[in-house]
């Protein structure tokens, strides 16, 4: 991506530069994008819009908001209502007097209503509703990392338009110098001061300037299929897209960038979530293995009452219940230390993440500072590429200079302005790729 050019050759770069818009986004339904040509913001907002994986991560984030509050119903009472029949043959009967006692009946008919409420678990229940609010902001931080990667590459795509546009500028100027050369050639040849050869070597040139213009025109066909692509618009064969690639360049303060980063990424949002998590299903293992405390009541009607067994009676029961853990074969032991394993291998997973958003800084601001010198040197190089080619203009024209040294500095000065593009392009690019280590939102 930031080579140099070397050579006529080095046109060939814009056709490997394409490479890094490629992006992966999944099939799905499309939306309409607006009728005018998009700007940069539009074109990020509808890439959002019509992606189908970002509303599938916000509808796990709203069933995790759901586990939440199953979780938060364990602070409230239980009540059941329940209504049973049952047929018992044959039922004890007891000799009594001469005649045959029966002490229970045969349809038993029970109709009540169960109460039932957890008085004391040791901050078991707390724990749990903890870890599912966690896990609830985990969710929505994935959400958020799946927007921002697809703004950026949204962004990258539309920018990769703009410099196949830029490139084709150039190889049209080149094209349209080259043609007016070889106009001034033939004027020359009918008059004799020239021969068919000087002519028939700026052909070879047009055409391979020609072929390259091609070759440039198919990229920014395939950029703009990959953009319809993420618009979710594929039977769309041109998406419009306005703007230009404009240099504009800004002071990078690296520790103030790097401390920003770490403050907003969302990787590390995530790593503190899952740290977090981590944390809280620790305490939650600790007091699983503590006693339980519960009350209950039950309210209702049933038969089976003496003297008169098929009479329907109210009745009422009252409970209190202590369970208390005695032996689970060192279950919570080895439950202990698993969660204090993940706990650990959280923090971990943390720190590499705050080195790789350094690093991630650290690259975008060195890329930034290269681009735009390479900016100031191309700059130079079309000034003096410009002057190269208006002497060797002149010379050919007055007969003491050769017709390969006006082609040669055709080539340069295309090159120096190509070098030039691709240096905006990078220079972008360096900027959006700060942006997205630092955390920064692109979109609205």
């Amino acid at each position: 991506m930031f080579s140099r050019f070397s050579s006529p050759a080095a046109f060939a770069f814009a056709l490997a530069v394409l490479g890094v818009g490629t992006v992966q986004a999944q099939n799905g339904p499309g939306v309409d994008v607006q009728s005018d040509s998009l700007t940069l913001d539009a074109t990020v907002r509808s890439v959002l819009d019509a992606n189908p994986g970002i509303i599938s991560l916000e509808e796990l984030a709203n069933a995790a908001t759901g586990r939440l509050a199953q979780t938060r119903t364990g602070f409230l009472p239980q009540v059941t209502g329940t209504a049973t029949y049952t047929r018992v043959d044959p039922v004890v009967k007891i000799p009594l007097g001469g005649e045959a006692f029966q002490i229970a009946p045969n349809n038993n008919y029970d109709a009540h209503i169960t109460a039932q409420y957890l008085l004391l678990d040791f901050g078991r229940s707390a724990a749990t509703v903890s870890v599912a609010e966690s896990q609830v902001q985990t969710a929505r931080d994935n959400v958020n990392i799946t927007r921002r990667n697809l703004a950026f590459d949204a962004a990258q795509v539309y920018y990769n338009i703009l410099f196949m546009r830029e490139s084709i500028k150039v190889q049209d100027a080149q094209i349209a110098s080259l043609v007016a050369h070889r106009n001034e050639m033939e004027k020359r040849v009918q008059g004799g001061v020239s021969t068919r050869f000087d002519v028939t070597t700026t052909d070879v040139r047009i055409t391979q300037a020609q072929n390259t213009k091609i070759d440039l025109e198919n990229q920014l066909r395939n950029q703009q299929s990959q953009l319809a692509h993420l618009l979710h618009r594929s039977n769309q064969v041109d998406v419009p897209v306005k703007g230009r690639l404009t240099f504009e360049p800004r002071p990078v303060d690296v520790a103030a960038e790097t401390a920003k980063g770490l403050e907003n990424r969302p990787e590390i949002k995530l790593a503190r979530d899952t740290e977090n998590t981590a944390t809280l299903q620790q305490r939650l293992v600790e007091r699983s293995n503590l006693p339980n405390l519960g009350i209950g009541g039950q309210v209702g009607t049933k038969n089976g009452y003496l003297p008169n067994l098929n009479q329907m009676r109210f009745n009422t029961v009252g409970v209190v219940q202590l369970s208390v853990p005695i032996y689970d074969g060192n279950k919570n032991k080895n439950q202990r230390v698993e969660a204090l394993a993940n706990a650990r291998s959280a923090v971990a997973r943390t720190q590499d993440t705050q080195e790789q958003v350094r690093a991630d800084v650290r690259q975008a601001a060195n890329n930034i500072a290269s681009n735009q010198a390479r900016y100031a040197n191309a700059e130079r190089q079309i000034a003096q590429a410009t002057d190269a080619l208006t002497r060797a203009q002149g010379r050919y024209r007055y007969g003491v200079g050769q017709n390969l040294d006006v082609l040669d500095a055709e080539t340069q000065l295309a090159q120096a302005r190509l070098a030039r593009a691709q240096a905006m392009y990078n220079y972008t690019l360096g900027q959006y790729q700060l942006k997205r280590a630092t955390g920064e939102q692109i979109w609205q």
